[in-house]
């Protein structure tokens, strides 16, 4: 693969086709049901109330933990990198971000990491687990912050329209999504219009030392960041490696993050 491989043909390299085959979803009501709330199903205009059923020890147990990364002041929710929809495409390109992934090495290749983490990914088609997440994220989260994957990727729009319900259920605590699934997220924004205030979803960029999608993000109102070798804003490096005070990948005033080459 040509290393001087440009923003443009990595976009239309990925995103050149009819988009991510979307997983089937397990539904008990006919096929005009829409997910409104946790606990709450629309079956042919006819709304039915669902018993809540999760302690927080057993909707921890259902959605297979949450992951708490070093780094973070928060809780998140990991799963495996290698499932990534764009990720997989990019990884094989020396000049993408992807190629470096920090999640398949280390920690995160460990067997019983791996092993929680595919649990996770098994969970993610189950109707329940917007419940079980709100759940355990309630219980655990108390620093007012959550992260989503910092190991893997958003894998459908379905998949993001439960992150979506998870956040509307959660308003007190603010979501930060990274994502590179940009054909995603555009469906998403075609079909429902809008997001929750307190989610952010930062589009991330595809190349090492490559311009964020910025005129993608401001389509849908959205925030960016980077992958650089120098002149980065995060502050870890100079932390131990902690985002310690620095809130600003969960900021939507933040147009930009960028971060140090790992």
């Amino acid at each position: 693969m040509n290393r001087a491989f440009s923003l443009k043909k990595l976009i239309i390299w990925t995103f050149g086709f009819r988009g991510p085959r979307q997983p089937k979803v397990k539904n008990e009501c006919k096929k005009n049901e829409k997910t409104l709330a946790p606990g709450t199903r629309s079956c042919d205009n006819k709304t039915m109330q669902t018993q809540v059923s999760f302690t927080p020890k057993q909707a921890l147990e259902f959605i297979g933990g949450l992951s708490s990364p070093s780094k973070m002041p928060c809780f998140s929710f990991s799963i495996p990198a290698w499932y990534c929809v764009t990720g997989q495409k990019l990884r094989n390109v020396k000049s993408t971000i992807c190629s470096r992934c920090y999640a398949l090495k280390g920690r995160y290749v460990f067997g019983p990491v791996k092993a929680a983490m595919e649990r996770r990914f098994a969970k993610l088609q189950d109707e329940r687990w917007v419940e079980a997440m709100v759940v355990a994220i309630r219980k655990k989260e108390k620093s007012g912050f959550f992260r989503w994957h910092d190991s893997g990727d958003v894998q459908s729009v379905e998949h993001l329209e439960k992150i979506v319900a998870v956040a509307k259920a959660l308003p007190d605590i603010r979501f930060w999504l990274p994502t590179r699934e940009y054909f995603i997220v555009a469906n998403y924004f075609k079909k429902h219009g809008s997001i929750p205030e307190n989610l952010t979803i930062r589009l991330s960029a595809l190349s090492i030392d490559g311009p964020p999608p910025s005129a993608i993000a401001k389509r849908f109102g959205l925030v960016t960041s980077g992958v650089t070798k120098q002149g980065f804003d995060c502050p870890s490096s100079l932390q131990d490696g902690k985002c310690r005070d620095c809130r600003a990948c969960w900021n939507k005033t933040v147009e930009t993050v960028n971060y140090k080459l790992h």
